[in-house]
């Protein structure tokens, strides 16, 4: 079950490295500049301080299985440099591309004014090649964000980093601060990922049903119950085990740009408050992240001071950042498991006091299997925040209102204050037809729901998982006004074609979201599929309603997970125009919308 780890035999055993040789550069018409080795960063990354800054996208070689392949990365090292700023600065960063194709920079979770957001066609033109772009802002908050490209698949190929923003006054206190920037490559190139996926979308399941699976089932459930409930996956054209579009079966999980095969490393003394800042810069994989016989308290959430709380394990979404502190009592090696929530791999890496120790390798959790309560399609009701499923379902006898999601509306009223819409669901006749699949009959709130794969971690392992329920500000909620209008929109598509959508319309068909300067909005997003959709609005905070409208969190990005839905309050307080998308690589460019604020 456990492997045991030496970091000092490791270090000259490694099978992941990073080739520098000037002749593969040569051979890869690379500039000069990118046949350097950026191996060197591996450990503690390369940080760039101050308020002027130099960054150069451009082709680097790079071998992470064995195979030599070509990486977009910015200064030559993947991850990118981390960019250390200090708040009630300015800084100004010359971004030059040597790429043969349009590039661009978008800094996630800035506020910033929309002519610096770095999204072609939206807030600028893009940069050309040869050429170099200056963005200058103000860095008016602080914490833990990132950065990355904006421009076709380059973010898959290396183009992204870490941002860490010194606060004016110190509120949380530490001795030692580390970035943990989890990201998956692929040898592939991702045009030909997002090809195989449209020609079968399940190409890279690799946990699809097998015979014994069926066996076992009908020896746990008996016959009827078990032919009962294939039936209903059939009648849907859906497998239970699709957890993730893309897995480890193209896949090699990162931590800090180091394979599983190296880990990262990184040092601490005993008695030591040690600040870890997640980032999960994947493409497509989210991460369960714990680190066995360790608490974590999380302090910070897409950048924002939290109240503590103190859990063992997190799931963290794509573009998600978390800052968890942690105190090792002992002079032992940790390990930082990082899991992606499909189990089929993981990152890792490990805090310990000397070289010379080693520390455990745990095994991955039971593989996920969805549920119809997943599906949108089970009698469920709210209590608290958290989905409390009903002893018995029939995916196929739904009334009309429960069809309609009046259900737990009904249900739930308006009795927690800032908890959410109670509004009944609503369809539009747009998404009727052969690019939706599929409806959440009955979705349900799920802030206090960790998730598919973490849901029995407290009754089967005693570890506290966190949820968004578990998520309060620091501070008190700064616009307490209610919100003057709802915007509801469907997360659409249609898995056997590959096909997302918003309210069944994809991007290039899409009217933009019109806000008023200074309004205050209430964004419902029901999510009509089984996969889970992280939701990114840039420009502008999403303060999530969990049932605490004094303390409400501040988000950039928000997991709306299978058959659920999920309100947040957006003040409209940035003129411009500014992307709102699913931040899933091979989503984004269909399931997208422009939010113009006039």
């Amino acid at each position: 079950m456990y492997k045991k780890i030496n970091f000092l035999q490791q270090a000259t055993t490694r099978r992941q490295f990073v080739l520098g040789a000037s002749s593969l550069a040569i051979a890869a018409n690379l500039p000069v500049w990118a046949a350097g080795d950026i191996s060197r960063n591996a450990n503690t990354g390369q940080m760039l301080r101050g308020k002027q800054f130099t960054l150069d996208i451009g082709y680097q070689a790079v071998n992470f299985t064995g195979k030599p392949r070509i990486a977009t990365t910015v200064n030559g090292s993947l991850p990118a440099p981390i960019l250390r700023w200090k708040e009630g600065e300015r800084v100004t960063l010359q971004v030059t591309n040597h790429l043969a194709e349009d590039s661009s920079i978008h800094w996630h979770g800035m506020i910033l004014p929309t002519g610096m957001d770095g999204v072609p066609g939206l807030s600028f033109a893009g940069i050309k090649p040869g050429e170099t772009f200056k963005y200058q802002f103000d860095v008016n908050q602080s914490g833990t964000y990132w950065y990355h490209s904006h421009s076709g698949y380059q973010e898959q190929a290396g183009v992204y980093g870490a941002i860490v923003i010194d606060p004016i006054d110190q509120v949380v206190e530490y001795d030692r601060d580390y970035v943990i920037v989890l990201s998956d490559w692929s040898d592939e190139d991702p045009t030909d990922v997002y090809a195989k996926l449209k020609k079968q979308s399940h190409y890279y399941n690799m946990k699809e049903r097998t015979f014994a699976d069926l066996w076992s089932e009908v020896r746990q459930k008996g016959v009827a119950q078990t032919l009962n409930e294939r039936e209903m996956w059939n009648t849907m054209r859906m497998s239970d085990r699709d957890i993730s579009d893309v897995t480890g079966m193209t896949y090699t999980f990162l931590m800090n740009g180091q394979t599983p095969d190296q880990g990262w490393t990184g040092l601490f003394k005993k008695g030591e408050k040690i600040r870890l800042r997640f980032i999960n810069a994947a493409a497509m994989t989210l991460f369960d992240v714990r680190i066995p016989g360790v608490k974590m308290t999380v302090v910070a959430v897409d950048g924002q001071n939290v109240d503590p709380v103190t859990i063992d394990d997190f799931r963290i979404g794509v573009a998600e950042t978390y800052d968890v502190l942690i105190e090792p009592s002992a002079d032992q090696a940790h390990t930082i498991f990082a899991q992606a929530i499909d189990r089929t791999g993981f990152a890792y890496g490990v805090l310990t006091p000397d070289l010379n120790m080693q520390a455990e390798l745990p095994a991955l959790d039971p593989v996920p299997i969805l549920t119809m309560a997943d599906m949108g399609m089970d009698h469920s009701a709210m209590r608290d925040g958290t989905m409390m499923d009903m002893s018995e379902h029939n995916g196929h006898k739904m009334d009309h209102a429960m069809h309609m999601g009046m259900g737990n509306a009904a249900v739930m009223g308006t009795g927690l204050a800032g908890f959410g819409s109670a509004l009944p669901i609503t369809h539009q006749k747009t998404e009727l037809g052969p690019h939706v699949d599929m409806r959440a009959e009955n979705p349900v709130y799920k802030i206090g729901d960790p998730g598919i794969g973490l849901r029995d971690h407290q009754r089967l392992y005693g570890r506290k998982v966190l949820t968004y329920a578990d998520l309060h500000n620091l501070y008190p909620t700064i616009d307490t006004r209610e919100p003057s209008r709802e915007i509801e929109l469907h997360l659409t598509g249609n898995m056997a074609r590959y096909m997302w959508s918003i309210n069944g319309i994809k991007y290039a068909d899409a009217e933009p979201i019109i806000l008023k300067h200074g309004e205050r909005v209430r964004f419902t997003l029901i999510n009509d599929t089984m996969m889970n959709h992280p939701m990114h609005l840039h420009g502008m905070w999403s303060e999530l309603e969990m049932g605490d409208a004094k303390n409400i969190p501040r988000k950039h990005t928000v997991i709306v997970q299978p058959g659920s839905k999920i309100s947040y309050l957006v003040t409209a307080d940035a003129r411009g125009r500014w992307a709102y998308h699913c931040h899933l690589m091979f989503h984004m460019m269909s399931m997208f919308r422009e939010v113009r604020v006039v």
